[in-house]
């Protein structure tokens, strides 16, 4: 294989609105996600597809489309680190994150993706191959499950042999303040939602929370002092913007471990909260903080520190790579959603086994666009070479 025959001639990212079900036993809620699904081929018609979420997709599509397309085509498609490099001076040469972050992030994957299709190998096993399986934990306690719909889907749950179960506390508790909603109201109806799951699975399940940057210190901190009883595993980005030296401040005085670092676009941030004693477990997540190339190396800052990384902003199937691939790979988030959605745009996914999620042996990512699903969907073109790039 020659790097002629290896150089990227197409470039594409199309983004997708899919409407999902919530579905938890009895339980059934609509649900909706939005994404980015990114496609790369190389002169020899080898295909590679990368993805990002929690953004504004045709923002990102735009700026992959008019301007990363142009500076990737031609490139040898195995030179993962020198276009992350590239798209970094490129997109964010004043430490910019946001939109860059997640297109950066959607490329990357794609690269990875075709690396492991180039050598036959899956990207797991690129990264450093730590393990086979990893262990899961379920996000499933969304604000539109009431107290009663949320005890009994984790009771459904833990019956299932769910045994790591993540649930929203906050609920946009800032950004909705002026409609009006009280934090104070927001935070007594979230003790009661805590203890609600408690009661309903007892103490042999984990609880996790997550604020989703959606409080102030007073808040979140009244929060975690109301609920240390119930033996919360982790408090999710708590704080607004997550804030470092607030989030010091926050672990110093709060009776649970803290992990943040999920929607982060550039390293320094990572660096920043490990040097602060910020975060007692690191959440980078490959769709969002420059895919696989900047996870490693967010991966590897954590284990200097001695901090296990984990899962947070869901999709398991692209980040389930990293954390089979690291040492101190941690937790993948089985985020009941985004499994969901994924499963209408990809097939040959991975199945969980109880909590475990057994990393394929397929090349690369090891399942692939479903093209007929994505049509159906209706956001991408019918054929890949449309659309520019």
């Amino acid at each position: 294989m020659s790097v002629k025959e290896n150089a990227i001639t197409k470039v594409l990212a199309t983004p997708v609105y899919v409407p999902c079900t919530l579905e938890i036993g009895p339980i059934s809620k609509p649900a909706k996600l939005s994404g980015l699904v990114v496609e790369l081929e190389t002169a020899d018609g080898l295909a590679g597809h990368g993805f990002t979420a929690i953004t504004d997709e045709e923002i990102v599509a735009a700026a992959i489309n008019e301007v990363v397309a142009p500076n990737l085509k031609g490139r040898d498609a195995l030179s993962r680190e020198g276009i992350s490099e590239m798209l970094y001076w490129l997109l964010t040469p004043r430490g910019q994150t946001g939109y860059a972050s997640h297109a950066i992030s959607a490329i990357d994957i794609a690269l990875w993706d075709l690396a492991g299709k180039r050598l036959n190998q899956p990207v797991w096993r690129l990264i450093g191959g730590a393990r086979r399986e990893v262990t899961t934990y379920t996000t499933f306690g969304f604000g539109a499950l009431d107290r009663d719909e949320l005890a009994a889907a984790a009771r459904h749950l833990a019956g299932a042999g769910h045994r790591r179960l993540k649930m929203v506390v906050g609920q946009h508790a800032l950004a909705r303040r002026d409609e009006p909603r009280p934090l104070e109201s927001v935070i007594e109806e979230d003790i009661r939602r805590v203890r609600a799951v408690r009661e309903a699975v007892g103490d042999e399940v984990e609880i996790f929370i997550d604020a989703n940057c959606s409080l102030d210190a007073y808040h979140a901190l009244r929060l975690a002092r109301a609920i240390a009883d119930c033996n919360v595993s982790f408090f999710e980005e708590p704080l607004k913007g997550n804030d470092i030296p607030g989030l010091a401040e926050f672990r110093r005085q709060a009776s649970m471990p803290v992990a943040a670092g999920q929607n982060e676009g550039q390293l320094f941030r990572y660096r920043d909260m490990l040097v602060a004693g910020a975060v007692d477990i690191l959440q980078p997540n490959v769709c969002i903080g420059g895919g696989y190339t900047g996870g490693m190396k967010a991966a590897a800052l954590a284990q200097a520190h001695g901090i296990t990384i984990d899962n947070g902003g869901a999709f398991p199937f692209h980040n389930m790579h990293l954390h089979a691939g690291m040492a101190n790979g941690g937790l993948v988030e089985w985020h009941l959603v985004s499994v969901s959605m994924c499963q209408q745009l990809f097939k040959s996914l991975p199945q969980r086994s109880g909590d475990q999620l057994v990393l394929p042996e397929a090349p690369g990512l090891g399942f692939e666009l479903d093209q007929d699903g994505l049509r159906d969907i209706g956001r991408l073109p019918t054929s890949f070479g449309k659309g520019k790039g």
